[in-house]
């Protein structure tokens, strides 16, 4: 047991430094594009809520935290092989710290979920807003990446970007894997603008990063 704890940790501490070395150059955004058309003959692939999951880190001048965020649902669908549509339903009641223990943890998960009194607009205000969504707007291959378009929702905004992702079947559990690499977000284009520089004056060195790094790790099995 306590060899497999000591490799959990390992696992999330290799996830946070991969995502913290990475390059900060921005997942341009662009307006909102039309979901994709898909043919009824389309396969869809239910996506596994207990395997599925979002890992993210956000820093600031003095460090830096990271943890994962549960799906509450969605689907992934396919047409000849090939990722064609689907939407990923984030369930934001879900936010978790990973690298903080304690009073310290639930603080700030509270905070990231606006459970804190007076502090409920400065992030992702859980209770008004409990999902956000991406769905899926283009699949296309560009030398020899396989990117992937869509319109992510978080509040009331909906930005489309675009970011590379590797997708792979298994025929023998009828299970679809699609893992992104890491996606560079600016939060205040979503409208969370808590303890910005871009918004906020005369912060010194006690501001957020508008930058917060995102990546998908998603598993579904084909419906039956």
């Amino acid at each position: 047991m306590k060899k497999k704890v000591i490799n959990s940790i390992l696992v999330l501490s290799l996830v946070a430094s991969a995502m913290s070395c990475k390059s900060d150059k921005k997942t341009e955004t662009s307006e909102v594009e039309e979901t994709t058309e898909t043919s009824d003959m389309a396969t869809a692939y239910n996506i596994d809520v207990e395997q599925s999951k979002i890992n993210w880190l956000g820093s600031k001048p003095t460090g830096q935290h990271n943890g994962i965020v549960s799906l509450s649902g969605g689907e992934l669908l396919v047409s000849d092989a090939e990722l064609v549509g689907g939407e990923v339903i984030i369930d934001m009641t879900s936010i978790e710290v990973q690298d903080l223990e304690g009073q310290d943890k639930k603080d700030l998960e509270n905070h990231l979920m606006g459970y804190s009194n007076g502090k409920e607009d400065h992030f992702f205000n859980a209770t008004k807003y409990p999902e956000a969504k991406f769905e899926i707007t283009g699949v296309e291959t560009l030398e020899g990446q396989t990117m992937l378009s869509g319109n992510l929702t978080l509040k009331e905004t909906t930005k489309n970007i675009t970011f590379p992702v590797i997708v792979s079947m298994n025929e023998a559990d009828a299970s679809l894997v699609l893992t992104s690499d890491e996606i560079v977000l600016d939060r205040t284009e979503w409208g969370i603008e808590f303890m910005s520089k871009s918004f906020v004056e005369n912060l010194g060195d006690n501001f957020i990063n508008d930058e917060i790094k995102i990546a998908f790790d998603l598993k579904g099995f084909k419906a039956e």
